[in-house]
């Protein structure tokens, strides 16, 4: 399906670097990480931690959605969500080619 430009444009895709990461306990995947999108810090849960280690996440910088609807999971409140790619099961983080500084509006 087709979507208009003028409706991808409504989307606030920026850059954003983990600041803390931790897997929510009880949980079968999920993860709870601190962003920091430079003017402003959210919180993201993913359902990565079969995929990835908190310590593998934090200090680096990875692509997000910022004007999602918030959702909750397991009583935690997700405020953006993480890009990934998936294959076969394979779960990776999208991420910039290049440093760019927080905050940086994906276009």
């Amino acid at each position: 399906m087709e979507i208009p430009f003028a409706k991808f444009q409504e989307l606030d895709l920026r850059v954003g670097k983990v600041l803390s990461a931790e897997v929510i306990p009880g949980s079968r995947s999920l993860m709870k990480m601190q962003i920091d999108f430079g003017s402003e810090q959210r919180q993201c849960v993913a359902g990565i931690s079969q995929h990835y280690k908190p310590e593998q996440l934090i200090g680096n910088k990875y692509m997000f959605i910022v004007n999602l609807e918030r959702k909750k999971m397991m009583g935690v409140e997700s405020e953006c969500m993480i890009f990934a790619a998936e294959d076969g099961g394979n779960i990776v983080l999208l991420k910039p080619e290049k440093d760019v500084k927080e905050g940086s509006k994906i276009h």
